[in-house]
């Protein structure tokens, strides 16, 4: 007998989460839209030349790579800005500019697995592609302010800075710089006099004012309507990856402080290592399964989630064909039903059942209901029962 097992930092997602990622997609996909934003998805796997030296070195060594069958050196989608680069490189002629798109798959990291961080999960990207213009860098501060606050969080910050306030350190040093919340500044510190930075360095990034642009950009996000308490300006925010040019971010929520939430920035550079010329662009990416952690830590989820409406009930092989008539008739309605398919089954064990489901409905179908053309509604949640017509129930009724 084979044992049942999953990989390390490799996870299933049994109906009662998997349905609440559903619900944080159906939402975050809601807003992306609400902004213009369209749905792009890209391969699993690329060409290795595609994706290495754009990380930086940590990245590298977290990349899953091997050669194919066809002897190619590949690696697996590590994130979704790189291929987003060479979509856009690629396809060119085809977009529209400013290209603005969303993305909602399954990236995968060789992590040391913790809290929160997983060797596959899924991230949400969104993206504009061919602007410069500061608006574009606001817009993408007002999208994330408008999701966080559509899942439910209120105590939330969005901690800006601009990458130009670190010009002149090598992106060994901004990674240092990046872990001080993690590591505290004498760590920092110590961490850069080892490869040569000096405290007053050190100090002229961590007292530095907001530059103009990013002043620019702030003025505009207030004016999309993001509240002025929400943005948060930290001139020690680094980011570790190598291909921000500009506006850096990340989303902190003080109720649930186990790093961010959500990530993004100007990188105007990136797109040009797969075109003969350089094409801006702005964007982030959504800390998924961290944002989920946070919902069920700070009870964001609704009650009930569910997928089914209404449980039909079968009080008997004899009267089995009327709760299928109905079941049929429901879905033509746009009314997610089902019908309990052990049989025969007392109807304790098919309420039960529906308890376990969370099914907020159940229909009782029986000899006296099936000769009047009624039903009899249960409401799961509060117990109530009342008797209807079986024309009465429409969608509405379920909501």
């Amino acid at each position: 007998m084979i044992e049942p097992r999953t990989l390390k930092g490799f996870r299933d997602f049994l109906p009662q989460q998997a349905k609440k990622r559903q619900y944080v997609i159906k939402i975050l996909t809601k807003v992306f839209e609400s902004y213009g934003f369209e749905p792009l998805e890209t391969p699993v796997l690329e060409y290795e030349d595609i994706l290495s030296g754009k990380y930086g070195e940590e990245g590298d060594k977290l990349m899953y790579r091997f050669t194919d069958n066809g002897d190619r050196s590949v690696a697996m989608r590590y994130d979704q800005t790189v291929p987003l680069a060479r979509v856009v490189a690629q396809h060119q002629n085809s977009l529209v500019f400013p290209f603005k798109r969303y993305q909602i798959q399954n990236v995968w990291r060789a992590e040391n697995t913790q809290k929160g961080r997983f060797r596959e999960f899924i991230q949400c990207d969104i993206d504009t592609v061919g602007s410069q213009n500061e608006l574009a860098d606001a817009e993408i501060l007002s999208l994330v302010a408008k999701a966080y606050s559509a899942l439910g969080f209120s105590n939330f910050s969005i901690i800006i800075n601009d990458r130009k306030i670190f010009a002149g350190f090598d992106t060994t040093a901004i990674t240092i710089i990046d872990k001080l919340k993690k590591i505290g500044e004498e760590a920092v510190i110590k961490e850069l006099k080892n490869i040569g930075v000096s405290q007053e360095q050190f100090n002229s990034v961590k007292n530095a004012q907001v530059p103009e642009s990013l002043g620019k950009i702030q003025s505009l996000a207030y004016e999309l309507g993001v509240d002025k308490k929400i943005l948060q300006f930290d001139p020690t925010l680094a980011r570790g990856l190598d291909y921000y040019t500009g506006l850096i971010f990340e989303v902190v929520c003080d109720d649930y402080p186990v790093g961010s939430l959500c990530g993004g920035g100007r990188y105007d550079k990136l797109i040009g290592m797969f075109s003969s010329q350089d094409i801006p662009a702005v964007g982030c990416a959504f800390g998924f399964d961290r944002t989920i952690e946070a919902m069920d830590a700070l009870s964001l989820f609704p009650r009930g989630i569910y997928t089914t409406n209404v449980l039909v009930t079968v009080f008997s092989k004899d009267l089995m064909q009327d709760s299928v008539r109905l079941c049929a008739e429901l879905r033509e309605k746009n009314i997610n039903a089902e019908m309990y398919l052990d049989l025969p089954a007392k109807m304790e064990k098919q309420l039960k059942y529906a308890h376990k489901k969370e099914i907020p409905y159940v229909i009782l179908l029986g000899s006296d209901e099936i000769q009047n053309k009624t039903v009899t509604l249960k409401n799961m949640q509060t117990g109530e029962q009342k008797t209807i017509s079986q024309e009465e129930l429409t969608p509405e009724l379920f909501i």
